[in-house]
């Protein structure tokens, strides 16, 4: 189901199509039950991971420099980007020279996520918590979630720092039974969970495509 694309007209004004592979910017439905998220490790200018999460038929997105830690004592900078579509999710691969965000992508991590954020209603205690939609949590710039990832496992919170309109967040892993102060996923498990290629692998196995 495609829907009006108002919100990825700067995803598509920064790409010319003819030249990336990248999916065109058409706002539409993911297919299961649940909304999707991905993690994508992307070798641009500076080598950083783009966490992405399905909210009204977009990929809201932020660019997390160190990636995300399972410590929750560790707090990571996240800065927005522009909206993607959802069939940006299966992208991997090469953003040619002189197009925006020029580098290797690989999908580091993906799978679903669940929205936690409540609110209390009323005064009783007994009184049903009423959920806040993740659009309202993302306007109010504090959302928690759980990912449901082959690698990130567990509750985080991201929080927007500042006013309104700024775009630093951080991420932080919430305390529960997957938090995990003594490993380093971005360290021990750097390939994608797609293609099983690092990023040096998959920058070895295009240019041997290419030279074919």
């Amino acid at each position: 189901m495609t829907l009006p694309n108002d919100s990825l007209e700067e995803y598509n004004k920064k790409r010319n199509f003819t030249k990336t592979k990248e999916p065109k910017g058409i706002k539409e439905l993911s297919e299961g039950d649940q909304p999707i998220f991905v993690i994508q490790k992307h070798d641009a200018s500076n080598l950083h991971y783009d966490l992405r999460m399905e909210i009204n038929s977009v990929l809201k997105s932020w660019a997390v420099p160190k990636g995300p830690s399972m410590d929750p004592k560790v707090k990571r900078l996240a800065i927005t980007t522009e909206d993607h579509p959802v069939a940006y999710a299966n992208f991997e691969g090469r953003i040619p020279e002189g197009e925006y965000g020029a580098g290797l992508v690989i999908i580091w991590d993906r799978g679903t996520y669940d929205n936690l954020k409540e609110e209390e209603e009323g005064e009783e205690e007994q009184e049903e918590k009423k959920p806040i939609s993740m659009e309202e949590a993302y306007e109010e710039g504090h959302i928690t979630i759980r990912l449901n990832g082959q690698k990130v496992k567990g509750n985080f919170a991201l929080i927007r720092t500042g006013k309104e309109k700024n775009k630093r967040w951080l991420l932080i892993k919430m305390k529960d039974q997957e938090a995990n102060s003594e490993t380093n996923l971005v360290d021990n498990s750097p390939e994608s969970v797609v293609s099983g290629l690092t990023l040096e692998e998959l920058e070895v196995e295009m240019k041997e495509k290419e030279e074919e």
